[in-house]
């Protein structure tokens, strides 16, 4: 409690020098790369969302490098950025950075990715990731009949969460396999590979061909295949890298009609193309316009000297402190209602699909 307390009052220390200020200041949008559809999109909604409400935007995207990303805060920093809003390529590498908005006392809101070991970070805007876990475990238990099957008559199933150095696979790598593992316990789930560990299953900046080099692998070694060894499911964090795990099943001769589930998080074009082909069962949405609005929320708050809204104050601790927090519900999309959560509200256009 003590912890929680000692950032509230650091980021109310902060608040009051910017409450006279008015619209039309400067807010630094740092993204992590364009090179993913997810963070174009962020990244868009959050320079629409910020200059619809009078703020003039500085978005920049890294292009999945640190040290650039590192040097784009620097710029924003010097460039008289009244706020920054950062998704992080990795976490823990953007201390010395922020070490100068520290200085000038300049709010950082981390977004949807939790800046590590850095007492800069005033507010956290994400999704319930554990529950994004929980969701992807609960569709596995529930469509591949894990509360009737027997140890007799086990599914199979391989494991696939992101990056090591982004702090949410905790939260959705450990959400799922609170959800499966007492079946794997039982015997009723079974991983050949038994590679059930997070860093077993981490895929380096979620990347799509790292994810199709290790699902290559997996099935070479145990000789997965429609007539060969049975593979009944297998777990993705999230579409990037459930998007090179279909490419690699596609190649080894799966189709629609005999492919493993598998599960994903984002929504993106892709995979959404890919549950309507078949190739993929079911993806996390998440809205980034929710995210995006609660972050202008937390801007004009920081701008107005006021208490930004924050539904979370025990769970993200960056090593410094548990970073006061607003989750937004994350849902899942499939085959049966992708229409009505992403066409009917209008987060896509029918034919981007």
């Amino acid at each position: 409690m003590k912890k929680i307390l000692v950032v509230l009052l650091a980021a109310l220390m902060i608040m009051p020098a910017f409450a006279a200020k008015k619209k039309g200041t400067k807010v630094g949008v740092s993204m992590p790369t364009k090179d993913l559809q997810r963070w174009n999109q962020d990244g868009a909604n959050m320079k629409a969302q910020l200059e619809k409400a009078g703020y003039v935007v500085d978005l920049q995207y890294a292009n999945n490098d640190i040290a650039t990303q590192v040097s784009q805060i620097e710029n924003m920093i010097t460039g008289k950025c009244q706020v920054l809003v950062i998704a992080s390529i990795d976490g823990s590498a953007l201390k010395n950075a922020l070490d100068g908005a520290r200085k000038k006392k300049i709010p950082v809101i981390a977004y949807d990715r939790l800046i590590m070991n850095s007492n800069a970070v005033t507010y956290y805007a994400t999704f319930d990731n554990y529950k994004v876990g929980t969701i992807q475990g609960d569709y596995l238990v529930e469509n591949l009949k894990l509360k009737t099957r027997t140890a007799d008559d086990p599914a199979y199933i391989e494991f696939f969460t992101g990056s090591p150095d982004d702090n949410n696979i905790n939260f959705f790598f450990g959400g799922a396999m609170d959800v499966l593992k007492p079946y794997l316990d039982k015997g009723v789930l079974v991983c050949r590979s038994g590679q059930t560990e997070k860093a077993q299953c981490a895929t380096l900046n979620w990347s799509t061909e790292e994810a199709q080099k290790r699902m290559e692998n997996l099935i070479t070694s145990n000789g997965y295949g429609p007539r060969g060894t049975k593979l009944d499911a297998v777990y993705s964090s999230n579409d990037s890298c459930a998007m090179g795990i279909t490419n690699a099943l596609v190649a080894a001769g799966y189709s629609k009609a005999n492919f493993p589930i598998i599960t994903g998080q984002d929504c993106d074009i892709g995979s959404v193309k890919n549950m309507l082909a078949g190739t993929q069962a079911m993806s996390v949405f998440k809205d980034t316009r929710t995210l995006a609005e609660k972050v202008v929320g937390m801007v004009d708050a920081i701008m107005k000297g006021t208490q930004p809204e924050i539904n979370d104050t025990k769970t993200y601790d960056n090593g410094t402190g548990v970073i006061p927090s607003y989750l937004c519900e994350p849902v899942f999309g499939d085959i049966n209602n992708y229409k009505a959560l992403l066409i009917d509200s209008g987060y896509y256009k029918a034919d981007q699909l």
